[in-house]
């Protein structure tokens, strides 16, 4: 009799203590969230055979309604010409949501608003480029359900990062459809 209610109250204590982290941690999607993945030609599709290497960072800010992003890449096959934030899932190529950088190869497409500015690559096959990404660098893909300009296809688009649906890449004069990639998750 004492045993089942001393693991009665250990369950019960538990099952407290498991309540109190999650609301303590609060619902899974807000505040802010920090990603950072690797990028390697391995990850493209198709897969490129290539000796360089990225990295992208993120910080989400839900308050701000912005992405804050640091991207490195070195020892590019090809001059870099342009890099972005896909949606798509793992082995799928998505379209184009986010412009990290452009070159005057590859610009941003004239569905950004006036005065969206994007950086340049540097290069031609290594650098480092960050800013910060707010609705309206949204660009889509409206095929995919992604409104452009706006802060629903932003939280579309956050909303995709955080479930794993979203990668990186970086697009060279070598591999345009993109010399290496990391799925966001």
């Amino acid at each position: 009799m004492r045993r089942t209610t001393f693991v009665s109250a250990l369950s019960l204590v538990a099952t407290g203590l498991l309540l109190a982290a999650s609301a303590v941690a609060g619902p899974k999607g807000k505040g802010d969230d920090t990603f950072k993945v690797h990028l390697k030609g391995f990850e493209e599709v198709p897969v490129v055979v290539t000796g360089a290497t990225g990295e992208l960072h993120l910080t989400i800010n839900d308050a701000a309604g912005t992405i804050a992003y640091e991207l490195t890449y070195e020892n590019l096959e090809g001059d870099v010409r342009q890099a972005h934030i896909h949606v798509g899932q793992k082995n799928v190529a998505g379209g184009i949501s986010l412009w990290l950088c452009q070159t005057t190869v590859n610009s941003t497409p004239a569905v950004s608003p006036p005065g969206v500015n994007t950086p340049t690559c540097p290069g031609p096959r290594s650098g480092t480029v960050s800013g910060t990404l707010t609705k309206e660098n949204v660009i889509g893909p409206a095929g995919q359900g992604i409104i452009p300009a706006s802060q629903v296809g932003l939280d579309d688009v956050i909303s995709a990062i955080r479930a794993g649906k979203a990668y990186g890449n970086v697009h060279t004069s070598v591999a345009p459809g993109g010399e290496v990639r990391g799925q966001l998750h």
